[in-house]
């Protein structure tokens, strides 16, 4: 089906409740495993329903961020989501202390108990205000990005749509283009700040009810790492400071030497040639039609899936003035239809949906034909992997989209992954810090950034730019308020997603092979086995960063 022509009907919570409360009474009744299992079979349907309408509804509230109907209804949904998580884990207690439980682990594996354990101590009804409150914060963050207003030559532009004068040829544009930039996020940073100030005391104080010191354990908990901790990630990000950052160094000085400049500034962020980046010259329209023709000749999988996005009209990728920054992808279960959502703007930027967030769309679309939904709940660093590993496997097809600029991408490409490494990194520790120490005032937090940025980030020079000199850049970085530790998952997959390139290079059928695997296992394993399964390494395992930094700077050689 379409999804202009998907209806849409609001989540009773009411209707909910008792749809809940019947499933339990049935598991409780029920006399062996087979019969708790065919009862988890009618949750499945019930709760794919229920995710179904509050996605459409949030899709379109998304779409239209001053559309008043779905406005509405986002705002309902901020206040039950937490009520709607409260009956879903009275259910999953009632699954998890079955007697049948050998009988339903083997059905829905043992990662499904596991991540069962870590969301009863990562939740507890007495958070329920809390949360709402959370959601209110985070929402308020979101409305307050994506109506940005900016003056651009009469024209009024929104965040994503400045961003191609962010990075356009000419440094003169840039620099004026990242004053009306810095001016945006200055004349709202005092709101920024009480925003994520609240935020931090509000996930504090979750913590500490659920007897967490801080909120560092109880963030891992609710990113449902089921295979490591906050230990590994530490040792990580160790092995990038001392044997990926110097790579990325290297990339940079020689971006240095091709833009011709003596020193890189903060406006030659992001730029990658002289001459500026490579960008298709395509309308929307023809990008998409070039991504099915991709599609169609990388493998039979990626073709039906492809054509099936079009088909029921799965894109919304037009950026418009009120629509939400950023992109995702999301699922829709009644359909088992992906949806990618997108503002393209004219850069490069437009051919990492059709390659990242179709990589997400991908894996949504294979795991969405196992019957046992479980293995559709993949952890994030698992799920990036998919996303990032698929815009290496579409770099061959480049030239569809950029013709003789395809090579100056496939490089752009490799040095822009590498660049990101190094900041994701900073990211995290940075959420590390503040979640340590959620004593810190917002100044003192800016001032963490700042010195995070002299060691993952040495080059970089903001020539006096008050707001980023102060530390403010990560006030733009919405995964910081809206999901916190989420983005060192990026940085993980980002590793993995490497390990394909090389082995690409090396055997493109055997690492496409890996991939599809990949995707098909899902959440049917923890995430170090399966990594083995599939033939990748274990990021954060010790000297897997300088084998892999060895090998690409092989790799970068040939280029």
């Amino acid at each position: 089906m379409k999804f202009h022509e998907m209806p849409y009907e609001r989540v009773q919570l009411p209707d909910v409740t008792h749809a809940y409360e019947e499933l339990i009474k049935e598991l409780q009744a029920a006399k062996s495993g087979e019969e708790q299992f065919a009862v988890h079979q009618r949750y499945y349907e019930m709760r794919g329903h229920v995710m179904t309408q509050m996605t459409i509804a949030n899709i379109r509230h998304d779409i239209d961020m001053t559309d008043a109907f779905y406005e509405k209804e986002q705002e309902y949904y901020d206040e039950i989501g937490p009520e709607v998580q409260n009956l879903e884990q009275k259910y999953r207690k009632c699954l998890y202390e079955s007697p049948y439980r050998a009988y339903l682990e083997e059905k829905i594996g043992p990662v499904a108990f596991k991540n069962m354990e870590i969301s009863f101590r990562s939740f507890d009804e007495k958070l329920i205000p809390l949360m709402q409150e959370e959601n209110r914060l985070t929402n308020r963050y979101n409305k307050l990005i994506a109506t940005a207003k900016i003056d651009w030559d009469g024209e009024e532009l929104n965040l994503s749509l400045l961003r191609p004068y962010l990075t356009a040829a000419d440094r003169t544009v840039r620099r004026a283009a990242y004053e009306k930039y810095t001016a945006f996020f200055e004349s709202i940073q005092d709101e920024l700040d009480e925003i994520y100030d609240e935020l931090v005391k509000n996930r504090t104080q979750q913590a500490q009810m659920l007897g967490y010191s801080n909120f560092v354990p109880l963030g891992y908990d609710r990113m449902m790492r089921n295979s490591y901790g906050a230990e590994e990630v530490k040792s990580f990000r160790e092995q990038i400071k001392r044997d990926f950052v110097p790579f990325a160094e290297r990339l940079h000085e020689e971006r240095r030497a091709r833009l011709g400049v003596e020193k890189l500034s903060y406006i030659d962020e992001g730029v990658y040639y002289p001459e500026g980046n490579p960008a298709p010259e395509l309308s929307p329209e023809e990008i998409l039609k070039a991504g099915q023709v991709m599609y169609r000749d990388m493998s039979k999988e990626t073709q039906e899936f492809f054509d099936f996005m079009l088909e029921n009209e799965l894109f919304d990728v037009l950026g418009r003035k009120t629509k939400r920054a950023g992109g995702y992808m999301t699922y829709l279960p009644d359909y088992h239809a992906p949806f990618v959502f997108a503002n393209f703007n004219g850069t490069s930027g437009d051919l990492d949906v059709i390659t990242h967030e179709c990589g997400h769309a991908f894996q949504g679309y294979v795991a969405g034909k196992d019957p046992i939904e479980e293995h559709w709940d993949i952890t994030m660093e698992t799920a990036e992997i998919h996303s990032m590993s698929m815009e290496f496997f579409a770099d061959r097809y480049m030239e569809l989209f950029l013709k003789e600029d395809a090579d100056r991408y496939r490089r752009m490409h490799l040095e822009d992954a590498a660049a990101f490494i190094p900041y994701g990194c900073m990211v995290d520790e940075f959420q590390h810090i503040v979640y340590e120490h959620p004593e810190l005032t917002p100044q003192e937090r800016r001032a963490e950034w700042r010195k995070l940025e002299r060691v993952y980030k040495p080059h970089l020079d903001y020539e006096g730019n008050t707001f980023f000199e102060n530390g403010g850049f990560w006030q733009k970085q919405q995964h910081i308020y809206n999901s916190p530790f989420y983005y060192i998952d990026y940085v993980l997959a980002q590793t993995c997603a490497f390990m394909y390139k090389i082995r690409m290079e090396e055997d493109r059928q055997a690492a496409w092979e890996s991939y599809l695997q990949l995707c098909q296992l899902s959440a049917c394993k923890f995430y170090s086995d399966m990594l083995h399964t599939v033939g990748l390494e274990v990021p954060y395992e010790e000297g897997c960063i300088a084998r892999m930094a060895e090998k690409l700077e092989e790799l970068r050689k040939k280029m």
